[in-house]
């Protein structure tokens, strides 16, 4: 059991909700990256997912379009975020993914990658283009160094999918809350999409619903529906327009906000 499914068990034993944090890891810099992620530590976040930069980003939009674009420009690479989370690891246990595309996972070789990942303290990955009926041999080296692979569900998924994810995920499934792309506004009534209906009664897998949560007013609703609660865009807007020295404030103290709507339902 990883710290994924830990922290899940956990907060299911507390009756509480998961604040799944998102940035785009090297934005602006990974020193930058790094010092964010204890201050989000501390602000209350359960899970951290770190971005890899890609540049054909294709599911992200323009805000994380941005931040992927910084971070390559300063060398930013699915090498030197493993060596910082290996870093991170000697001072925290917080879960960490890593989310991101099939491609710099290919070129890395995917038997390398799972192995060096597990080495160094990564929990999860999300490969946003890999779907569940593809990527066998991806899935099985996953689980066996002990890394959740976790799957994206939609709106228009199917039940034959949403079985197939039930089955193949681990750690948890991640259910985008809108057609279209990141950042986007959420859906007004989560509720009563059939795709998350059917998810919630397959209950074999936590579920946690991101795209388009931008206030922790709409966090602590979607709260209620799922067991965790991801919030991307609106972080990673803060260190664009406030820059390093401001940014890091202006996102623990926004995490803060989310942190405490969500976990009230505790």
């Amino acid at each position: 059991m990883n710290r994924i499914e830990t922290k899940f068990k956990d907060l299911k034993h507390q009756s509480g909700k998961a604040f799944v944090s998102f940035i785009t890891a090297g934005d602006p810099n990974l020193a930058t990256t790094e010092r964010l992620m204890h201050r989000l530590e501390s602000a209350g976040v359960d899970i951290l997912e770190l971005g890899v930069p890609f540049s054909d980003p294709m599911a992200d939009g323009p805000v994380i379009q941005r931040s992927s674009e910084r971070a390559l420009k300063a060398g930013a690479s699915l090498k030197k975020i493993i060596a910082m989370v290996k870093k991170f690891r000697r001072s925290s246990q917080l879960p960490i993914l890593l989310m991101g595309y099939l491609n710099p996972i290919l070129a890395y070789g995917f038997e390398d990658y799972f192995r060096d990942a597990a080495a160094a303290g990564i929990d999860g990955t999300l490969i946003v283009d890999l779907p569940p009926e593809e990527g066998e041999a991806i899935r099985r080296s996953a689980h066996s160094h002990g890394v959740s692979l976790i799957y994206l569900l939609a709106p228009t998924s199917d039940d034959e999918r949403i079985g197939l994810v039930a089955k193949q995920g681990a750690g948890f499934i991640y259910y985008v809350s809108l057609t279209g792309i990141t950042g986007a506004k959420i859906a007004a009534d989560l509720s009563s999409q059939r795709a998350l209906k059917t998810l919630r009664r397959q209950r074999t897998l936590p579920i946690c619903v991101g795209f388009g949560v931008k206030t922790p007013a709409q966090a602590k609703k979607v709260a209620t529906l799922a067991d965790g609660v991801v919030v991307g865009s609106a972080l990673v807007e803060l260190i664009e327009t406030h820059g390093v020295k401001n940014g890091l404030t202006a996102v623990e103290s926004l995490a803060k906000r989310f942190s405490r709507a969500i976990h009230s339902l505790g």
